[in-house]
């Protein structure tokens, strides 16, 4: 076995299974929500983590606010009609002229983006907020914060059931917090990554030796005899996972791979419920750019053409599929003197999928000016991921959202969903 399919089915599996973390939960069931209905379909939920705090202002630019240009005489995407420009939605926002791809999704009424959306927890530091968010537990002021030690997506598949490894599935080289905890999951480089490495006549023996192996192990440590029971049917079920023709063209690199990886799950697994990938390099202090050049209109690029090729490539399937993407934290509403912008907190999130009501610019923004800021330098936050992801987990997945956020009494949403 590879080193990098090692790191999946050993660490990956192992951690989903709890191996080592001695998990337990502080879980309290708040009586104001609701049972969710049983699902009649089997729909997924696909989370792209931009790892980083990427530039709200810039995915999703409020062209209608004149501050927006005076806080960033350098970087600002120009208003709709002038070369380069914002990609008009709603005559306030625009998308970055580097996320043109997603317009059809736009005018499908397919996408929907969320402004001022992020965690309310104030700090800055990339690995707190990507934590606590990947656990669903930002600390707010004033309020008890909760001690989940499982990633809320670990959770999701704890609520929905799963107990197939394919059924919750991170494309990335260790298993990320989101999907830790002790309902099985699996991460994974790449579906064609995953496997022995061993010569193909000598495959199948060494299989029925780990087999051997992990039966032993079970009885003696059955967390270990558990999760290499678990990397072995994964290695089972992807190989049964057909390979398939499609013409979407996805970018060169790892988010077009793990994207092309996840459609073909969706296609070709049944178990399949959640999907996570996780995309760096959107910490951008210096050379941002604008729409023209640099770091983030590079990032865009990829991202957007990226998504478009999956709503592509998952084709009548994307009926059953919604993907969130979201940041830890946004960044300052000004430029700084290196032609970038530092941390920040609130910033967007978009909404993907067949199921999502879109074509609508979801949320409250605030405004830019220097009292509508938060804490006089950054976006505010309006609405709190938890509130998206509990509505996401009830009306799409059917899971109350007291079993995602126990101890959390979410609110309203934003109608994101059909």
């Amino acid at each position: 076995m590879n080193r990098r399919a090692f790191l999946g089915f050993g660490i990956g599996a192992g951690m989903s299974l709890g191996l080592g973390l001695g998990l337990k939960t502080a879980w309290a069931e708040p009586a104001a929500l609701e049972v969710a209905p049983h699902p009649q379909k089997r729909t997924v939920l696909v989370v792209v983590l931009l790892r980083g705090a990427a530039d709200g202002l810039s995915v999703v630019v409020p062209h209608g606010d004149r501050e927006y240009y005076d806080l960033r005489r350098q970087i600002a995407i120009a208003p709709p009609g002038k070369a380069q420009s914002a990609i008009d939605l709603d005559g306030r926002f625009g998308l970055h002229p580097r996320l043109a791809p997603l317009k059809a999704a736009w005018d499908a009424g397919e996408l929907a983006p969320i402004v001022s959306f992020g965690s309310p927890d104030p700090t800055r530091s990339h690995f707190d907020a990507q934590d606590r968010m990947e656990l669903g537990t930002p600390r707010v002021a004033g309020k008890p914060g909760a001690h989940y030690q499982s990633g809320f997506m670990n959770r999701m598949a704890g609520a929905l059931g799963l107990s197939d490894p394919l059924g919750a599935v991170a494309l990335a080289a260790n298993m990320p917090m989101i999907l830790r905890g002790t309902a099985p999951a699996l991460s994974l480089e790449g579906i064609e990554d995953f496997g022995l490495d061993a010569p193909a006549q000598a495959k199948s023996r060494l299989e029925a030796g780990f087999e051997r192996l992990y039966a032993k192990a079970q009885r003696r440590s059955p967390r270990i005899g558990d999760a290499g029971q678990v990397g072995l049917k994964a290695l089972k079920e992807l190989r049964d996972v057909p390979a398939r023709a499609s013409s979407a063209r996805y970018p060169q690199g790892a988010l077009g791979s793990n994207l092309r990886d996840l459609a073909r799950l969706v296609h070709g697994s049944p178990a399949l419920r959640l999907g996570f990938i996780e995309v760096g390099g959107w910490d951008t202090h210096t050379g941002q750019g604008g729409a023209a050049g640099g770091r983030l209109a590079r990032s865009l690029d990829e991202l957007g053409k990226g998504l478009a090729a999956f709503r592509e490539d998952l084709g009548d399937e994307g009926a059953r599929v919604v993907t969130l993407v979201m940041t830890e934290f946004g960044r300052t509403a000004a430029q700084n003197g290196s032609g970038g912008t530092d941390h920040g907190h609130g910033s967007v999130a978009l909404l993907l999928g067949g199921p999502v009501r879109g074509k609508r610019v979801l949320g409250q923004f605030p405004g830019l000016k220097s009292d509508q800021l938060y804490q006089g330098r950054d976006v505010a936050v309006t609405t709190d991921f938890r509130d998206v992801v509990a509505e996401i987990a009830q009306r799409h997945l059917s899971v109350k959202p007291s079993a995602v956020f126990p101890g959390y009494t979410p609110g309203a949403g934003v109608g994101a969903l059909a």
